[in-house]
Formats: C-alpha cells, structure tokens, sequence
C-alpha cells in the first residue's frame, strides 16, 4: 500500500514539474515574442523616420518616385499601419505638383491616379481622418489642374468636398488651412481668388504650425517652410 502511496506522490511531483517547465517555456516564448515585436516596431520607426526626412530633400518628379517606391515597400510589409501609405500617395502628390510647375500636365492624370490607390489603402485603415482627406483633396485638385475648365465642375468641386471635411475632422491642422492658403492665393480674383487674403490665411496657417504639436514622431508635420515662402515673399 505504501508503496502505491509513493507512485501517486512521485506521479503528483512529475506532474507538478512538468507544469513548472511548461509555464517557464511559454513565459519564455512570451518574452521572446514581445522582444521580437519591440524589435520590429523599433525598425519600423527607425525606417519610416530616415524616409519621412527625405521628403525635405526631394526636388525633382524621379526623387519623389524613389521616395514613394520606398514607402510601398514599408507598406506592403506593414498592412494594419496606414502611415506608409499615406507618405506613398503625399509624395506621388508632390511629384505631381513638381510637373504641374514644369508644365508637364500630360503626366498629371497618372500620377494622381497612383496617388489614389495608396490613398485608398491608408483610408481602409483609418476613417476620418484629417490629413488622409486632405491628401485626396490635393488628388482631386491635380486633376482638375489637367484642364481647370473643363474640370471644375467635377474635381474642382469633389477638392472642395474633401478640403471641408479634412477641417471638420480636424479645424485645428495648419496643412489644411495651407492648402486654402494656396487656392485663395492662386485663384483669379474673378473667380473668388485674392492674393490678399491668401496671404493673411498663410499668416492663420502659420500661427496654427507654431502651436502644432504631431501626435507620434511618425505623425504628419510638413508644410511649416512653405508657409514660411509665401509669407516671405516680397509684397508688390
């Protein structure tokens, strides 16, 4: 009998060790996982940041085409972030505002359209927000710039759309109230347009960016030197 005794009480021991070392092998696992994610998030940060700081070096249409083909690739590893994306489509835009200045509108209608389809995929991941609005407004006013006339009436007035509700979900982001600095600044004074009062919106735009605060490191926060141009521009 005791010796039955004994095989429970040594089986109950196994038991019990086995249970201990189960649990330090999936404390360990856990550990191990939470390290690789920090690991991961780290180099992610560490990436996006070195690329987010090339958008201020960018000049030509084929810097901005590297700069968004780098974001792609961050963006097809890093599905749930919409961040990536959204610096895709904000530097095929700036691409597009490069040809726009050269004079090469043909090129326009493409580049927007490439921009969209990143757009796209950062909206999927995050609704409402202000700046991803903003960027399909400057889209939308990409192609309109194609042939303004003939274009108003559609893109024209879907810019407007998204450039409202970009200040709705957000009345306090200085990039939006940039951007209406630069219709107003640009716009024939027959059509609503006054050099005047543009200024005065980049002066508003400017007051916002001092105060501007971005929620990460990754956060959106271009846009304060080209406020600082038109504001510096000399008055005629």
């Amino acid at each position: 009998m005791y010796n039955h005794l004994e095989k429970i009480s040594l089986n109950k021991k196994i038991t019990l060790n086995n249970l201990e070392t189960m649990k330090k092998y999936i404390l360990s696992f856990a550990l191990a996982c939470m390290s690789l994610l920090s690991f991961a998030q780290a180099n992610y940060e560490k990436i996006m940041t070195e690329k987010i700081a090339k958008i201020e070096t960018c000049k030509t249409p084929e810097d901005f085409q590297v700069l968004a083909n780098d974001f792609q690739r961050i963006a097809d590893k890093e599905t749930t972030k919409w961040l990536p994306n959204y610096y895709a489509a904000f530097s095929y835009i700036q691409k597009g505002r490069v040809l726009m200045r050269e004079g090469k509108m043909q090129d326009m209608d493409i580049v927007a359209d490439q921009a969209q389809k990143f757009i796209d995929a950062a909206e999927s991941v995050e609704k409402e927000n202000s700046e991803i609005h903003l960027l399909q407004k400057m889209v939308y006013s990409l192609k309109m710039m194609v042939n303004p006339q003939e274009r108003y009436m559609t893109f024209g007035m879907k810019a407007q759309d998204e450039l409202n509700k970009a200040e709705k979900f957000d009345p306090n982001n200085p990039r939006v109230t940039l951007i209406k600095a630069e219709d107003t600044y640009f716009t024939p004074e027959q059509y609503g347009g006054s050099k005047t009062k543009g200024m005065e919106q980049f002066k508003t735009a400017l007051e916002k960016f001092n105060s501007f605060k971005p929620k990460t490191n990754l956060s959106p926060n271009w846009g304060k030197g080209e406020t600082e141009y038109f504001i510096n521009l000399p008055t005629k």
